[in-house]
């Protein structure tokens, strides 16, 4: 009996147990759903707020970058504006052969220019690879024939009259004599063999001779070739430079330079036109430089391109640092002979 009667209050407890449980558990969850949330905002530490406000930051000002212009867009600059107001037409072309940087510049490079006595620059450049290359000697004997002769600085032209090719290149270069050179174009093969070979040193747009025109391009190409040892190289240069230095006539390019400097050139002018084309060297700085002039009377023509000669050197004196030239030295072009 007293087993019986304790096991009923035990079932009693477990009843309302099982009873009330289920009751307790929702009660518990619908309060926790019907609680308020709290925004994950507020649960990040916000900063304490100051005193005063602070401005809002003023803009920046806009930034101007200007570029100024570098010394070889100023000497263009110079040099179009020097031609401009120069009264004349003006060819200009210049090839740097020195200097980190190797600049190349022309103005009216392409255009045609009465070329006078311009055509004894490839004239002599032939001379000098053919006696370079052993095509000839500077003691050939060359004679004189009457279709020769034009007015120039000698008179001792006679039939029968023969003159070694030394020096007949010396009236022709250094005192630009026209029958000096008409007798050395007749020996070369004519004023065709002379074009040939004119185009084939760079001179494509050059008609020599017959209408005898050319360009400063054309000019400066040719002498680039001969400073670059492609037409003989230093052979042929030991040759035909002291031809062409210090010659009579010192008007144009040298007369822009300093003493010192060496100019390799060979002018012509006739009817209005002044032509100098000329390599320059001068310590680390070698360039070659072409002029034409067209328009003015002699003096006024010489003046302009001593004064392009000048500012083409005071550029060049003014950069930073040299470098010596890349000579490059492919195959020469052939110079065909009409030997006699």
């Amino acid at each position: 009996m007293r087993g019986g009667s304790l096991r009923a209050p035990v079932r009693l407890v477990l009843y309302v147990l099982v009873v009330c449980l289920p009751m307790l558990v929702g009660s518990a969850a619908y309060a926790s759903a019907s609680a308020t949330r709290v925004p994950v905002s507020a649960l990040i530490r916000q900063p304490r707020q100051l005193a005063h406000a602070v401005p809002a930051a003023t803009p920046a000002p806009a930034v101007t970058t200007l570029l100024a212009a570098s010394s070889f867009d100023q000497l263009r600059s110079n040099l179009e504006t020097f031609a401009a107001q120069s009264g004349a037409r003006v060819g200009i072309s210049l090839q740097e052969l020195s200097g980190p940087r190797r600049n190349t510049y022309s103005l009216n490079g392409r255009q045609s220019f009465y070329a006078a006595s311009a055509y004894k620059v490839p004239l002599l450049m032939a001379e000098a690879q053919q006696i370079a290359s052993g095509q000839a000697s500077e003691f050939d004997v060359l004679c004189f024939e009457a279709g020769d002769a034009e007015d120039g600085w000698f008179t001792d032209y006679a039939d029968g009259s023969c003159f070694t090719r030394d020096e007949l290149a010396l009236r022709a270069g250094h005192y630009s004599d026209n029958t000096a050179a008409h007798i050395l174009v007749r020996y070369l093969g004519g004023p065709d063999v002379l074009n040939s070979y004119a185009r084939s040193i760079g001179m494509t747009a050059s008609a020599l001779w017959i209408p005898n025109t050319t360009t400063t391009d054309d000019l400066t190409a040719a002498w680039v070739n001969e400073a670059l040892g492609r037409l003989g190289g230093t052979a042929a240069q030991r040759w035909l430079f002291p031809v062409l230095t210090h010659t009579a006539s010192e008007a144009g390019i040298p007369a822009g330079l300093r003493a010192a400097a060496t100019v390799v050139h060979k002018v012509g002018t006739l009817d209005g036109t002044e032509n100098d084309s000329a390599y320059v060297v001068d310590g680390p700085i070698s360039y070659v430089l072409s002029v034409s002039v067209d328009g003015l009377d002699e003096a006024a023509g010489w003046w302009v391109i001593a004064q392009i000669s000048a500012r083409v050197w005071q550029y060049e004196v003014s950069r930073p640092a040299f470098v010596a030239p890349v000579v490059a030295t492919p195959a020469a072009p052939a110079v065909v002979l009409n030997h006699h």
